[in-house]
């Protein structure tokens, strides 16, 4: 049973919101009252907040069954909504079921009913299919990034997971794209549409063209790094094969990156983005994948290392910048001959000739090996650093806390150090290992 719900001002204060912006303001009320609400809005403008809290208030404290349903397209925007909802502090339990990882974790996991389960289609479908809960409670089902989940490679089993879900009388969807046909199988009678895909903030996106001489853009993109700065962005690529290739040209010059894609395990993928967020990486290398549903901050700019092949994923990279009220730009990298698709418009060429003032990379991640099942806080792990690394606070950067494990960003110029004092020492009353990231 739920000790006790927190009202709507206690959770933002939890997570450190002054204020909900326009759409949020907007959109709860809605999604309170509505029976069906579709809330289209750019990446990264809080939709998860939107939704969230108006579900909290429909949940039953006294229910010991599933009440909510939220599917997603990816396994990073499960874990995402998974943290946001723990955040807040309501006391129902929330859990995040996906691909990727060993079902048996799933089945501790939800051992005990969460009053909230989030997951991917497939992973979902695997549970229902071996009847591992009740689906009779589930009363609200929240589809974010429809536009992703509902496409023809999730649609066999959305149809087969939501037609088994018979009591259903709330439906909420998301998505940062507009024009996507819900399919009948959902049953989204009469919805309210709330849309701030059109909002001021979206055209505070400049799109700049940079032109390589040659078919191979390495050197020009090395060019565009170089000219803007030390600032964190993303690198977008369409295919995997690009991405090894243009890491192994950023490894040969010195700039510290990530590599984020679909094909990397799910540890690797999370790693990636920790030491994106941390600033031990300058640049994220990446798929489409990272253009949604992962947890990183505001970019300043994303570059099209290679160019979109379809509108929405082009709507989606560059809603990684300029969110709400920020300024961005989207870089277009395209060798002389090639041709724009006709969803890129209006266009400006750039020089890129000036190098920005460089500074060297100043972070490095050190992982340890306890967590939060072994007790341990991120007040220990500070406790830790300060007192037996002796470092001073402006010297220890983020800490990142996992179930098992832990991440913390320290200057570079003492891992080495830092390795060497707290290797194998005590943190609570676990030893731990603590190595290079």
């Amino acid at each position: 049973m739920v000790q006790s719900i927190k009202n709507q001002q206690d959770i933002l204060k939890k997570l450190n919101i002054q204020s909900l912006n326009p759409m949020q303001q907007e959109a709860i009320p809605i999604i309170e009252e509505a029976t069906n609400t579709i809330l289209l809005s750019p990446t990264g403008t809080g939709k998860t907040l939107a939704f969230s809290l108006p579900l909290l208030k429909v949940l039953n404290p006294e229910s010991k069954d599933i009440q909510a349903l939220i599917i997603v397209p990816s396994r990073e925007l499960a874990i995402q909504i998974e943290q946001v909802i723990r955040s807040m502090g309501s006391g129902y339990k929330v859990n995040a079921i996906y691909g990727g990882r060993p079902m048996s974790k799933d089945k501790i996991e939800i051992k005990h009913n969460p009053a909230i389960l989030i997951g991917t289609p497939g992973r979902i479908l695997d549970h229902f299919d071996a009847n591992r809960f009740s689906k009779e409670n589930i009363k609200t089902l929240i589809l974010d990034e429809f536009d992703k989940s509902l496409e023809a490679g999730f649609e066999d089993e959305m149809k087969a997971i939501i037609t088994q879900l018979k009591t259903i009388n709330k439906r909420i969807l998301t998505s940062a794209t507009q024009g996507i046909t819900v399919p009948g199988f959902v049953r989204l009678d009469k919805p309210i549409t709330i849309n701030y895909l059109k909002e001021k903030g979206v055209s505070k996106l400049a799109i700049k063209t940079i032109v390589s001489p040659d078919k191979n853009k390495l050197n020009t993109l090395l060019k565009l790094v170089e000219h803007i700065g030390n600032e964190q962005g993303i690198i977008f690529c369409n295919l995997r094969n690009s991405i090894d290739v243009v890491s192994n040209f950023l490894k040969r010059n010195k700039i510290s990156h990530s590599c984020f894609s679909g094909s990397m395990e799910q540890k690797d993928r999370e790693r990636a983005l920790i030491t994106f967020r941390n600033g031990t990486s300058q640049v994220l290398l990446a798929t489409d994948l990272a253009a949604r549903g992962i947890d990183i901050p505001e970019m300043n700019y994303i570059i099209h290392y290679e160019l979109p092949r379809h509108e929405e994923e082009f709507i989606h990279r560059n809603g990684r910048t300029a969110r709400m009220h920020a300024k961005g730009t989207a870089y277009i990298l395209k060798w002389k001959d090639q041709l724009l698709p006709e969803f890129i418009l209006n266009v400006k060429g750039i020089n890129i000739d000036k190098k920005a003032p460089h500074k060297p990379q100043y972070w490095q991640t050190l992982f340890i090996s306890g967590g939060r099942k072994d007790k341990i806080s991120k007040g220990d792990i500070a406790g830790l650093f300060f007192k037996q690394g002796n470092i001073n606070k402006n010297e220890l950067g983020i800490i990142e806390l996992k179930q098992d494990c832990a991440f913390v960003a320290i200057p570079l110029s003492k891992a080495e150090y830092l390795v060497g004092k707290l290797n194998n020492t005590r943190l609570k009353k676990k030893k731990v290992r603590v190595t290079i990231l």
